[in-house]
């Protein structure tokens, strides 16, 4: 007797950054879970760590396509997706603070130092199974679809991610977690010289600040913001910038106008 199929995807997804110190450790694959065969009109049942790979596979493609750095595969974020995809799976609760906790508290618990954490998590179901390459196809184009998971998945600023593929015996539902982040050590490191004899003002991103004279200040940051000296023409001239790692901004005044010199760091 034929089953009618019944298809369902759920979407979330979840963004934060924060500033804390750690360690960050290597990459590592997580290992297959599941078959992937059909026996007499039985359900299908993808392999789950080939599933895995393919959502990882397709979002790097993904990425790839709209000009974004390739995302590495990072053991701390590799975990933290397969304990809380696990929880989902056979709780069968269905939020970012299912557990009690938020993604970046997750992360934490698994030793990963983070500047930024996002995650994306939907589930899938179909009465009749899926194969392994549809599975992770529906989850990549669902997430795709939908502005949010569509923004987590093409961050420029993360730099690697950890992904996980769970079934709950319970409902039979597929349940996927991605985890996005950028490392503490990865945070972009610059610093703003003011060499005049008078404080100046300056924009940072949306934060308007002022630096006594012959002061440095040294900025961390997780995501890159215009650096912007916006004093007026008679002042000296106006400058905007996107600092990069190590770049050193020093501001003099000579003949009552302000000037600015971008120092990047020395090449060893």
């Amino acid at each position: 007797m034929a089953c009618r199929a019944i298809f369902a995807i759920h979407l979330g997804l979840y963004l934060t950054s924060t500033i804390v110190c750690g360690q960050v450790a290597g990459a590592s694959e997580p290992a297959d879970s599941g078959a992937h065969s059909q026996v007499d009109g039985k359900a299908k049942s993808p392999a789950l760590g080939e599933a895995t790979r393919l959502i990882m596979e397709g979002t790097n493609r993904f990425r790839n396509q709209e000009g974004r750095g390739e995302l590495k595969s990072q053991q701390q974020l590799v975990a933290t997706a397969r304990d809380f995809v696990d929880f989902l799976a056979r709780t069968e609760k269905f939020s970012h603070e299912a557990d009690g906790s938020e993604p970046t508290e997750r992360a934490k618990k698994h030793d990963y130092a983070p500047c930024i954490v996002a995650e994306n998590i939907a589930y899938e179901y179909n009465s009749a199974g899926f194969e392994t390459e549809d599975l992770a196809r529906r989850f990549i184009e669902g997430w795709k679809k939908s502005p949010g998971h569509r923004k987590n998945m093409l961050d420029p600023d993360v730099l690697e991610a950890g992904m996980a593929v769970a079934q709950s015996k319970e409902s039979g539902k597929y349940y996927a977690v991605q985890v996005f982040g950028r490392p503490r050590s990865a945070a972009i490191e610059f610093s703003v010289v003011n060499e005049s004899d008078a404080k100046i003002e300056y924009r940072l991103g949306d934060e308007d600040l002022s630096l006594e004279p012959r002061v440095t200040r040294i900025h961390q940051q997780c995501r890159a913001s215009e650096l912007r000296f916006a004093w007026t023409e008679a002042e000296g001239k106006p400058g905007s910038f996107q600092p990069g790692q190590g770049d050193r901004f020093i501001v003099t005044k000579e003949q009552g106008k302000y000037r600015i010199s971008r120092q990047p760091p020395d090449k060893e």
